[in-house]
């Protein structure tokens, strides 16, 4: 029974040991990425785009089939004719073929028309070519802004990582700078006690007690709102993120050599090139349709009626039977070839065509805009990883002045040397200088990712990782 019972509680140690080691599994940023693209809503919509215009893609291709009906009919009525003449407006009519009698009768039978009918545009001067090309431009243009988007949504979770990961080194700082105080605090309680200082010193100790406290809550917040953006942006409920800091103190390798793109071009210029693209094939498909359209058609049908061939001379020559009113007698086809020119397209697609000449033309501002922006942000991004590496270097001979001054003040302070202002002074100095380096140790990436993001190229900044 005693050994059943240390096994169940070594069982459940090891559990709990298992359980733990997976709630402090530091959640990489390769990982972050990856559910980034895996979750995100946008990325899932600008995905469904793309597979609806690959599938209108394969419909305008199938457009350009021949038609091929088949139709069927079965009727009953009366065939009392009229000479005069009729236009079929709207499409609403009766088709009754019979002789125009002296009077009206109300003889009815049964009829029935089968045909099989087929129509084909086979040359319409590139419209069915040109049309084509506009839907494979829209899957086009879809594939590159899913592209853009992802890119983008990518240099943001970065983005958002780092300065989560600056955030809790930040708020580390402010703990470490709370204990300092409340140290200090108690030095000073102690030596009031004793009569070796002022009573006003423990006052001011525990003012500066309060002001750590307001600066590590306020941290926290600033660290709480920044693991919410993260959690958004990985497509994640909101939780507090154990993050990767194995990278954050180094410098990373691309820094120190050149670096040569693969990428042919950056991915918001791809997505700004497509709808140029799309623009231009709906100009050429605009401009197909001053031309006329030569179609082939070929008609088989069958025809059956209860009325005999001799009904115009002797009336009561017809039958009411069903069967021989829908039982073909009669067979026709026909064969021909067509031309369908509307002339009234050329005045009327002239504005069309020049409409779309404006939106190609405007779609070229955006891409220089765009292109621009992207040359300025490349020379931006330089001077940032040049700054960064500069207070990467100073942040730590700061750190160490401050701690030096901070230890000197307080052995003064001991001694009755200095007084409580100076040694307030010196861990001021310390906390600001601690927040320093936090600061430009992610500085430092976030002026590689700067880069990353100017160049177009997110594996310059990933595969330091």
């Amino acid at each position: 029974m005693k050994k059943i019972s240390r096994l169940l509680l070594l069982t459940i140690c090891c559990l709990a040991l298992e359980a733990g080691t997976s709630q402090t599994q530091p959640l990489t940023l390769k990982d972050a990425l990856g559910k980034g693209l895996t979750n995100y809503g946008s990325i899932k919509a600008k995905t469904n785009y793309v597979n609806a215009a690959k599938a209108a893609l394969q419909q305008s291709k199938r457009d350009y089939l021949p038609n091929v009906i088949l139709s069927a009919q079965q009727d009953y009525g009366t065939i009392n004719g009229q000479n005069g003449p009729i236009y079929g407006f709207t499409g609403l009519g009766v088709a009754s073929a019979g002789p125009p009698l002296p009077t009206q009768n109300w003889n009815a039978s049964f009829g029935a028309l089968y045909l099989a009918n087929i129509n084909w545009d086979f040359f319409s001067f590139g419209k069915t070519r040109e049309k084509i090309k506009v839907a494979q431009g829209v899957v086009s243009q879809n594939e590159n802004d899913l592209a853009q988007e992802q890119f983008q949504q990518q240099i943001q979770l970065a983005a958002a990582y780092l300065n989560l990961l600056a955030l809790q080194r930040i708020t580390h700082s402010q703990e470490k700078n709370l204990e300092r105080t409340l140290v200090f605090k108690e030095n000073a309680v102690r030596r009031a006690k004793n009569q070796l200082i002022a009573g006003v010193d423990t006052s001011l100790a525990a003012a500066e007690v309060s002001a750590a406290r307001i600066a590590l809550t306020n941290a926290k917040d600033n660290e709480q709102d920044q693991d919410t953006k993260l959690a958004v942006l990985m497509g994640v409920d909101y939780a507090e993120f154990a993050l990767d800091t194995s990278f954050i103190g180094r410098i990373p390798k691309v820094i120190g050599g050149p670096f040569n793109s693969k990428q042919p071009i950056h991915p918001i210029l791809g997505y700004y090139q497509s709808r140029i693209n799309l623009s231009n094939e709906q100009l050429s498909y605009d401009r197909r349709l001053y031309y006329p359209t030569f179609s082939f058609f070929g008609v088989f049908q069958e025809k059956a009626s209860g009325f005999n061939y001799n009904y115009s001379q002797n009336q009561p020559s017809y039958s009411g039977d069903y069967a021989n009113g829908v039982n073909p007698t009669r067979d026709n086809y026909l064969l021909g070839v067509g031309l369908n020119w509307n002339l009234t397209t050329l005045a009327r697609n002239a504005s069309q065509v020049k409409y779309q000449e404006f939106i190609s033309e405007g779609l070229k501002n955006e891409y220089d805009q765009a292109a621009l922006q992207i040359k300025a942000q490349l020379a931006l991004s330089d001077s940032k990883i040049k700054n960064a590496l500069a207070n990467y270097t100073e942040a730590p001979v700061q750190v160490d002045a401050a701690t030096v001054a901070f230890l000197q003040k307080t052995t003064l302070y001991k001694n009755g040397l200095a007084t409580l202002v100076d040694v307030t002074q010196a861990m001021y100095a310390l906390n600001r200088a601690e927040t320093d380096r936090d600061i430009a140790f992610a500085n430092v990436w976030q002026a590689l990712l700067l880069k990353a993001a100017a160049v177009g190229e997110l594996s310059l900044f990933t595969n330091e990782f």
